[in-house]
């Protein structure tokens, strides 16, 4: 038993933290008769560390269980790094001791960190930030940062309730930290510089506009909870907790092991880890946020604050009155398909139109009593439906199938600067309700979003109660690129400013209880070309779309190409750079190649300084046909889809002629294929459809990984 003195300092070390506590709470445990295999499950810890510790008491007393002075520089470990190194980690390699060699220290200060930050496991849990004072138990998302040199001020936004998990296997991007890590140690040098030049006269009014940073956080974010997180202050820090009381937000700072720049990079792995919704392309304009600061000397202030938060049942506003669509009711019906089978078979028959059980499992490869329990599963779900039987000559009747039309419906936006287009849409592809309407002249983003919502509402009021409820799947979006489809939000619309950086699908989920999809224009047109048009448009192509701008859609292994942030198809830039066509700062010229609604009649284009007069069509349309080439010789790909709002009357046959001519008489590989290029099978409201399109697509094309 320890002397009473020694007792003491023992609880005392047992009751902080760290790797003192540990060691205190296996002498103490030991003290009472506990054995070493005890002592381990208790705390945790392996029967080596027990056995080592208690070894170390009992020849030195309690100084032998302080770390021993090493050879060299002392070690200085920051427990925030190590976090990242967790976040950034492949979930199979997340375990203390292979992080551990990675990161070169112990693996017990690896062990002791997750347990402090509750990253256990190697499927992450809800993480608790150990912050003074301590936060209360909520998903945290990281929604605003100010700095200047004065202060830096990280506000968090906490919203109670059951959080979902994260996807397995997530990881934070870890590129993406490291241009913000880089920027925001520039930012804080240049802060630094500024402060040991002017030294601070006391504190500045309002803490260098700190109070204005604050209410515009709480603006944008009324409902959650927001907590300010003091990463640095250079004088007059009781200021900040001045103006975080003032505003009922509560004022936290960071561990003592920890600095504001490796600090803020924990929080934002832990926020892109945990929240889909937390894309690259918020942390990148963070660290353009802080470039900018940078780059003026520290002559300016960073102030960036995160979009709206993504809606949650416990924090979506009140809905619209009754008969106003989706949000009126308690959700979506959803259509659960049990197995990749049952996408295949569901496929198979929306190619074929009618087919038989046999002809199914001919076309898929599954055995005929796979595919006959397949439909009548299906059909006891109402999404299949047999037809009259059919008599042959030799065996039984056989009983041909179909999509029941009325199986599911999606409703479809599509939003072009000049008119907006809604359609309902039912499994075939045909259009239950329509309206459009010339998009407003207001330039504020809640007006137009306002619209945009309230054109849905028409649509499914004017559909009448009773004929889509059954079977709704949700509302898919089209609009003009680019787009953070992760987040919902529109990015840099070229002709509708109004929508910059507007989280659009935030938005639209206060209005509409249902699943919400945001695509890009011309990817959502090739996405109702291929639904629409069955087995004739059952290979890969390329889907041209002459709108407000020329854009292109990629069907490419029997799915829609989205790349690396879901914006392929920029195609008007690929027009300018075949023609070498650049503005005066290099980059391609988006007009008017880009702009199908600017071409004249047959009067030839002149150059008049740096200034072009309008193209003719046939100019225009030879210009595309050198763009559409190189897709042809990049992609190798057999068929080109024309289709959109300007490629109708007679433009329509001269886009045909011009690009047929170039991609079969140019190409490196023309001897071996004839490239078809044919009119799209679509209506004039072809993104419309295409965009309510994306939900069926989503639900019913079969893949072994079904993100929407």
């Amino acid at each position: 038993m320890p002397p009473a003195d020694g007792r003491e300092t023992l609880r005392r070390w047992a009751e902080g933290g760290g790797p003192l506590a540990i060691r205190a709470s296996i002498v103490l445990l030991a003290a009472q008769g506990l054995s070493p295999s005890d002592i381990s499950r208790q705390l945790g810890v392996s029967r080596q560390t027990v056995t080592t510790w208690r070894q170390r008491y009992a020849a030195e007393g309690v100084e032998g269980l302080r770390d021993r002075a090493r050879a060299g520089r002392p070690v200085e470990i920051d427990e925030a790094e190590i976090v990242v190194g967790i976040l950034t980690a492949p979930a199979d390699d997340r375990s203390s001791r292979l992080l551990a060699r990675r990161l070169g220290c112990s693996h017990t200060v690896i062990a002791e960190t997750r347990r402090r930050w509750n990253l256990t496991g190697s499927h992450l849990g809800l993480p608790a930030i150990p912050l003074h004072p301590a936060l209360p138990p909520a998903d945290l998302w990281t929604v605003g940062l100010h700095l200047d040199p004065q202060c830096t001020l990280l506000v968090l936004a906490g919203r109670s309730g059951p959080p979902m998990p994260p996807a397995p296997g997530r990881r934070a991007d870890s590129y993406a930290l490291s241009t913000v890590s880089s920027a925001m140690t520039d930012a804080v040098t240049v802060a630094a510089q500024l402060v040991a030049e002017v030294p601070a006269q006391g504190p500045a009014p309002e803490r260098g506009g700190a109070a204005g940073f604050l209410d515009s956080v709480r603006r944008v974010h009324p409902h959650p909870d927001l907590h300010i997180v003091v990463l640095r202050a250079a004088s007059g820090a009781d200021d900040v907790t001045e103006l975080g009381r003032a505003r009922g937000i509560s004022v936290h700072h960071i561990p003592r092991h920890t600095t504001e720049v490796s600090f803020l990079r924990a929080v934002l792995a832990l926020d892109a880890t945990r929240h889909p919704e937390s894309s690259t392309r918020v942390l990148l304009d963070l660290a353009a946020a802080l470039a900018g600061y940078t780059e003026s000397g520290g002559l300016s202030r960073v102030q960036w604050v995160r979009e709206p938060l993504p809606t949650t049942a416990d924090t979506r506003l009140p809905t619209p009155p009754p008969g106003t669509g989706p949000a009126a009711g308690g959700g979506a019906n959803h259509i659960d398909l049990g197995s990749f089978n049952e996408c295949v078979v569901i496929e198979t028959v929306r190619l074929a139109g009618t087919v038989t059980r046999g002809e199914i499992a001919e076309r898929t490869r599954l055995t005929q009593q796979s595919v006959s329990r397949i439909a009548r599963s299906l059909i006891q779900r109402g999404l299949l439906v047999e037809e009259r039987p059919r008599h042959s000559s030799i065996g039984k009747p056989s009983s041909p199938v179909r999509l029941r039309d009325g199986a599911a419906h999606a409703l479809g936006i599509h939003i072009d600067p000049n008119v907006l287009t809604a359609v309902l849409v039912d499994l075939s592809g045909r259009i239950v309700a329509r309206h459009a309407e010339p998009i407003t002249a207001d330039p504020r983003p809640g007006v137009v979003v306002g619209q945009i919502a309230a054109l849905g509402e028409t649509v499914l009021a004017q559909a009448g109660p009773g004929r889509w409820e059954d079977g709704f799947l949700g509302i898919g979006v089209a609009t003009p690129g680019p787009v953070d489809t992760v987040s919902g939000t529109v990015l840099d619309p070229p002709l509708m400013s109004a929508l910059r950086d507007v989280p659009l699908r935030t938005l639209l989920e206060r209005r509409f209880s249902c699943p919400i999809v945001i695509e890009k224009d011309c990817s959502a047109a090739a996405v109702g070309e291929r639904w629409i048009g069955r087995e004739s448009r059952a290979c890969d192509f390329v889907y041209l779309y002459l709108g407000t701008g020329v854009g292109s859609g990629l069907f490419l292994n029997g799915d829609l190409y989205r790349g690396l942030t879901a914006n392929a198809g920029e195609f008007g830039q690929l027009c300018a750079v075949t023609l070498g066509r650049f503005d005066p700062d290099g980059r391609p010229e988006i007009l008017p190649e880009c702009n199908p609604g600017s071409y004249s009649g047959q009067e030839p284009s002149r150059v008049v300084g740096r200034q072009r007069t309008r193209l003719t069509v046939p100019q225009a349309a030879r210009a595309i046909g050198k763009g559409v080439l190189s897709v042809i010789d990049l992609l190798d790909l057999g068929l080109v889809v024309i289709g959109g709002p300007f490629f109708t009357g007679d433009v329509a046959d001269v886009y045909l002629n011009e690009i047929e001519h170039a991609v079969n008489a140019y190409p490196t590989a023309r001897r071996l294929r004839r490239v078809r290029v044919e009119r799209s099978v679509n209506s004039s409201e072809a993104v419309a459809v295409g965009a309510a399109s994306t939900i069926f697509h989503s639900t019913f094309t079969p893949r072994l990984r079904r993100n929407p």
